[in-house]
């Protein structure tokens, strides 16, 4: 075997771990998105809608849920950075990322139909803010987990590009987070309506499952689908 060849097999090998992942994580996103909405009647995962809803809640007076809304995007904005710092000091870096996240959505799923509800809905949209640091990329190919606007964007332009002649390599990936947010959706509106907050441990089992599958991953795989943290620089 060529090294050429052995070095192809390689990286098709990366790559189908990285589309694994971003299949599975993607269908959590939207499960878990899907819950919250029903549940609380705001995104846990996508900000760009709750952004909106903040803005017409503000304009029709409603500062109450504004403030809840705007509350959430700070949580989700926590969220990433608290995923970040989680792969950073973790050689399993998936791993550590997505089990930080079961942590978090089983929280949730403790606290029940209670008076806790706001709490629950930030811990939940904590989680899906961490989510986005198990896979930031794979094999070069920018990843969106629990936002799919994005991977339609990119999707849709290389398919224009496809139709004018210029090839893209991976273009077919981008629509791969989109079909398992959709799918990942119905799954836990279905779940939300029959089992109401009980659904969350769902949700957190599926967590589980795939923070336990991701163990096997080595860890220099692993952290290949992480950005990274940038070098301090040296001073002379």
């Amino acid at each position: 075997m060529t090294r050429t060849r052995r070095r192809g097999i390689i990286k098709r090998r990366r790559f189908s771990i990285g589309l694994a992942i971003v299949a599975g994580t993607s269908v959590l996103a939207g499960m878990t998105d899907a819950i919250g909405f029903l549940m609380a009647g705001s995104f846990v995962s996508f900000m760009s809608g709750n952004t909106t809803r903040a803005a017409v809640a503000l304009a029709e007076g409603n500062t109450g849920y504004a403030l809840l809304l705007l509350g959430a995007i700070a949580m989700f904005i926590i969220g990433n950075a608290l995923g970040i710092v989680v792969a950073h000091y973790a050689s399993r870096r998936a791993f550590a990322v997505t089990a930080a996240v079961a942590t978090l959505l089983g929280t949730a799923a403790l606290l029940g139909e209670t008076a806790w509800s706001t709490l629950q809905l930030y811990l939940t949209v904590l989680a899906m803010g961490a989510i986005n640091a198990a896979a930031e990329h794979v094999e070069g190919l920018p990843i969106g987990l629990t936002y799919v606007t994005g991977a339609l964007s990119r999707f849709g332009r290389a398919l224009g590009y496809r139709l004018i002649g210029e090839h893209r390599p991976g273009w077919g990936f981008q629509i791969v987070p989109w079909i398992g947010m959709g799918f990942g959706a119905l799954a836990g509106a279905l779940m939300q309506q029959a089992w109401g907050a009980a659904s969350l441990w769902v949700a957190f089992s599926w967590a589980a499952a795939l923070s336990g599958a991701i163990w096997f991953i080595p860890p220099h795989i692993q952290k290949r689908f992480a950005q990274g943290a940038p070098q301090p620089s040296r001073q002379k």
